[in-house]
């Protein structure tokens, strides 16, 4: 059996730092900022990202370039005899669709596993993926398993700004003034392919306890009996990150959560301060 070789983008808030100790790949997902071409964790850190996004510059999403994919992979085709490369999700970028059209030129070499993740639930699946390869198994049946386990997990995210889903077209500028005053607190669930609307609540205590709840509503209902994780991720500040963690943490006791700092894809369209949850069920293989 061949050697299988893991690989992701930096959708998955896996760093180019923490991908050399995992003995992974990470291809970094392209920014424009007013007309200029960045790459996340190589040519644009978090902290950069945050300023220009405090600036109002003119920021857009895009996907690696075909020559770029192509180029890691053949890379990664010296050392290893196949490819498990987790992108994000096809619902949120076209980047997967891309990686598929790809991959098909490879003769079953490289398996693109559109299992509909992103940010921790994407990170999870490439740790899973990389002890199925320890375990000696082939990228066919690393393949099968995360398809298989693809939608069991959910992320809830609170935005602390309506800003940039205004921004984005997802509510309407009389929705984001309304909620504004108001201080309503959207929260976005992401289950499958799409970032959608969960509830709306008034203030941050409102907003947190509407995630710790659906959180737990999951792991005593559609996870019930289920081995789990419970993760979380941010865009705040590392001391609101910190307490997000303890209130998870005096929520769920016996979980050991990781955090991380949402992907730069996700927090072009939420802006800076938010929070998020995650419950994934752990793949079975």
């Amino acid at each position: 059996m061949g050697k299988v070789a893991i690989a992701t983008d930096s959708n998955s808030g896996i760093t180019q730092e923490e991908a050399k100790e995992l003995g992974i790949r990470v291809l970094p997902m392209p920014f424009f900022i007013n007309g200029e071409l960045y790459l996340e964790d190589i040519t644009l850190t978090q902290e950069e990202f945050y300023q220009r996004l405090l600036e109002d510059a003119d920021i857009s999403t895009s996907q690696p370039s075909p020559g770029d994919v192509i180029d890691l992979w053949d890379e990664i085709l010296k050392e290893y005899d196949e490819i498990v490369y987790i992108p994000m999700s096809s619902g949120l970028s076209s980047s997967c669709e891309t990686a598929i059209g790809l991959s098909k030129d490879y003769d079953g070499k490289v398996h693109v596993i559109d299992n509909q993740r992103i940010s921790i639930s994407q990170r999870q699946s490439v740790l899973d993926a990389l002890e199925m390869a320890k375990k000696g198994m082939s990228a066919q049946e690393i393949d099968d398993v995360l398809m298989r386990e693809k939608l069991e997990a959910s992320i809830y995210i609170t935005v602390d700004t309506l800003k940039y889903l205004k921004k984005g077209g997802r509510i309407t500028p009389a929705a984001a003034a309304i909620g504004t005053v108001l201080n309503l607190k959207p929260v976005l669930q992401i289950q499958g392919e799409k970032l959608d609307s969960f509830a709306k609540v008034r203030g941050w205590k409102a907003a947190k306890k509407a995630m710790l709840d659906a959180a737990q509503k999951d792991l005593t209902g559609r996870f019930k009996g289920k081995e789990m994780y419970v993760h979380a991720a941010y865009t705040c500040s590392d001391e609101e990150a910190k307490e997000w963690k303890s209130e998870i943490e005096a929520k769920f006791p016996g979980y050991d959560i990781h955090m991380d700092k949402l992907s730069l894809s996700v927090s072009c369209h939420i802006g800076a301060g938010s929070k998020a949850i995650a419950c994934i069920k752990k793949a079975e293989y």
